[in-house]
């Protein structure tokens, strides 16, 4: 192995610093050098260039990814919240887009930088507690507009606070005023008619039902010869509103009121009398304290035709068609009222008759 300890001056740097070293790695030491003595760097260095570009990129990517898991977790914290507030609200009152409107806000908010409380907080110095604190407290204070607003399934008459599931069935005493009414026969012979009851009690309640449809005839009416049926689409009675408009549950306020309406849709027409004249009746027999006539100015036994006790004679009607007559009525759910219609010069035909309708 070379000599290598004269080519360390004493008075350097380097002998200083290699003083403890032996002699065999100062060699080794030489000799590495020597190997990679005529190494340089290249020219166009385009891994170091390529670094120096997808260091800061990859920094921009990982800023931008954690931007958005935080805009994420900010839209969530704030939308659930307003979907379990609509979820818990009834009627129409859960409108969903009081969530959609408040999931916008805050997603806008979130996008500038800036807080996500409502656009109607006041002034800087508002908390988002107490904006919420006085959100609740407005509707405590006034829960009958909020309600207000929900639409039922009944309109006219229903009751705008209440629905059906919170308003009680309606019961007997609480029905009342029970009217109806007839039209004339139209261009067909149908007639038309309306049964309205009304709510007379002091406190709401819901209608379950539209009651029971009787018909009776009268006279010269054939009861074989009528029935009751409800209405359908495209049935006789087109005058009837469509079954569309009939509702399941009315709920009435006080005082107001429901209709269930009906049409006589004649078959035929009532019998007309025969032509032959009845059987005079017997010739009267005069009795003890009774003439048949005279000068004396004594009394008769009774009018023309008639008996010796007094009694007329029930003869046929006059020649022409019979007279002949439908009852109609309507029977509340509960049993109670009764409104009851006469439906003149009808003997044979059906009674169409519809649910429960909105007073109109």
């Amino acid at each position: 192995m070379p000599d290598v300890s004269g080519g360390i001056g004493s008075g350097s740097a380097e002998g200083a610093g290699l003083e403890g070293l032996a002699s065999d790695e100062l060699a080794l030491r030489r000799m590495l050098h020597q190997a990679v003595q005529e190494l340089e760097p290249a020219d166009d260095d385009a891994v170091l260039q390529h670094l120096r570009r997808a260091v800061p990129v990859r920094r921009a990517r990982k800023r931008q990814a954690v931007v958005g898991m935080a805009a994420a977790a900010l839209f969530v914290g704030t939308a659930i919240p307003a979907l379990v507030h609509v979820s818990n609200s009834t009627g129409s009152d859960a409108d969903p887009s009081i969530a959609g409107h408040k999931t916008s806000q805050t997603q806008g908010g979130s996008s500038q930088g800036g807080s996500s409380q409502d656009s109607d907080a006041s002034g800087p110095g508002s908390s988002p507690g107490k904006d919420k604190e006085k959100d609740k407290e407005d509707k405590k204070e006034t829960p009958g507009e909020d309600k207000e607003e929900s639409g039922g399934a009944s309109t006219g008459g229903a009751e705008p606070t209440l629905s059906a599931a919170d308003a009680p069935a309606c019961t007997s005493t609480q029905l009342g005023n029970a009217t109806s009414n007839v039209g004339s026969p139209d261009a067909a012979g149908a007639v038309y008619g309306t049964f309205q009851i009304a709510n007379v009690s002091a406190a709401t309640c819901t209608v379950t039902g539209s009651g029971t449809v009787s018909a009776l005839p009268q006279g010269a009416a054939d009861a074989s010869k009528i029935q009751v049926v409800s209405h359908t689409s495209g049935g006789e009675a087109t005058g009837l509103p469509d079954p569309s408009a009939e509702v399941s549950t009315l709920v009435l306020q006080p005082g107001a009121a429901y209709e269930v309406k009906f049409a006589f849709v004649p078959s035929e027409t009532c019998p007309t009398v025969p032509d032959d004249d009845p059987t005079p009746p017997d010739e009267p027999t005069p009795t003890d304290g009774t003439t048949t006539g005279g000068d004396s100015g004594g009394t008769t036994s009774g009018s023309e035709g008639g008996t010796g006790d007094g009694t007329t004679t029930q003869l046929a009607p006059e020649e022409g068609v019979q007279d002949g007559s439908v009852v109609v009525s309507n029977t509340a759910e509960d049993g109670a009222p009764t409104a009851s219609a006469t439906v003149p010069d009808a003997c044979a035909g059906t009674v169409y008759r519809t649910g429960v309708l909105a007073a109109s």
